[in-house]
């Protein structure tokens, strides 16, 4: 046999609460109260309540009073209130619907409408209740689907990047160096620049793609190991602009504000502060900080590594040469960051050494 619903009745007047409960015993367990405060400590114990019946002139606290207690707790979302009264005023019932009753009813009553308003309040509550559980469970449900995407779509594109990396002749590490790098760096940047977790990450993965264009440019030129010629650096160049293309064509990269990030860092990573840089010739804050954080980052993956044309600058050595301006002009406050967090660099760096 089901549990049966139960009920609140509130009244200071027991022939009242008698009337009422002989007339849902047999359907609800029925619960009495006689005054606000003693209804207020029911209401708040936990108990799961299908209907109130609350009278609205009580001795220590009134209708109202319970009212105004449940909006403040939230429970009148979840329980619905019918207020029986003998009172005949608007004022009264404006008041009473604006707390958030469900039905006013006035004394003496009808038996069997009293009955029947209580059902269909009740009813209507649990299809309210149980729609809301079901937009909750789906909502979940949706945030826990786009987890799994996204997580999937940052693989994909770490897979993707690290590609680029091996036909570059670098190793994979470089992209796991640049997400980590650049993440710290604009994590010491949140005095000028409120980056929330979720922005960092977007961005940290973004920068794995900074290179996504070098899968254009061909192989004579990519992978020659002495210095280019001025024709070949021109076609070098293009890797800014070929990347940005690509990432027009991805699918995956539905999400608006993530997409910008990929094609900021992509397009601009070799743009300078003084305006000296490339595609575009940007200068100073025109070039979106996350483009001058991955273009710092990437000059310095440059110097400590080795590559095929040179060997691998100490840690030391190429901070020096990046804040003197030996690889062009940086902002003013990066390099401020960079000093800084400069042993921490160093150690980030050296745990995901190739």
């Amino acid at each position: 046999m089901p549990e049966k619903l139960k009920m609140l009745i509130v009244d200071d007047v027991e022939i009242n609460r008698m009337i009422l409960s002989e007339l849902f015993l047999k359907k609800y367990e029925v619960l009495e109260a006689s005054n606000g405060v003693e209804a207020l400590e029911i209401i708040n114990s936990g108990s799961h309540l299908a209907i109130i019946l609350l009278d609205l002139v009580m001795p220590v606290m009134d209708g109202f009073g319970v009212l105004r207690d449940m909006n403040r707790s939230g429970i009148i979302d979840r329980t619905p209130v019918i207020m029986i009264t003998g009172e005949d005023d608007d004022a009264m019932a404006l008041e009473s619907y604006g707390l958030g009753v469900s039905d006013l009813m006035h004394k003496p009553f009808s038996a069997a409408i009293v009955t029947q308003r209580v059902q269909n309040v009740i009813e209507l509550y649990s299809y309210k209740n149980h729609l809301e559980e079901k937009l909750i469970e789906q909502k979940n449900e949706l945030i826990e689907q786009e987890g799994r995407i996204k997580q999937m779509n940052f693989s994909l594109i770490d897979t993707l990047s690290a590609t680029v990396e091996f036909r570059n002749v670098e190793s994979g590490q470089h992209v796991k160096r640049t997400r980590l790098l650049i993440k710290l760096i604009l994590e010491n940047m949140r005095d000028h620049y409120s980056f929330t977790e979720e922005q960092l990450e977007l961005i940290s993965s973004a920068a794995a793609l900074h290179d996504v264009g070098k899968i254009a440019i061909p192989d004579a030129v990519l992978l020659k190991p002495g210095k280019l010629t001025k024709e070949e650096f021109e076609i070098m160049k293009t890797h800014t602009t070929k990347g940005s293309e690509i990432l027009q064509t991805i699918d995956l990269l539905q999400d608006k504000e993530y997409y910008q990030y990929c094609y900021d860092i992509c397009r601009y990573h070799h743009e300078r502060y003084d305006g000296r840089g490339y595609p575009d010739g940007l200068k100073g804050d025109d070039i979106p900080i996350w483009a001058q954080a991955a273009a710092l980052v990437d000059v310095y993956d440059a110097l400590t590594s080795k590559r095929i044309y040179k060997d691998a600058f100490t840690h030391e050595k190429a901070v020096e040469m990046i804040i003197g301006g030996e690889c062009g002009v940086f902002n003013p406050l990066l390099l401020e960051v960079l000093r800084k967090i400069s042993p921490e660099l160093k150690a980030l760096a050296g745990s995901i050494a190739d």
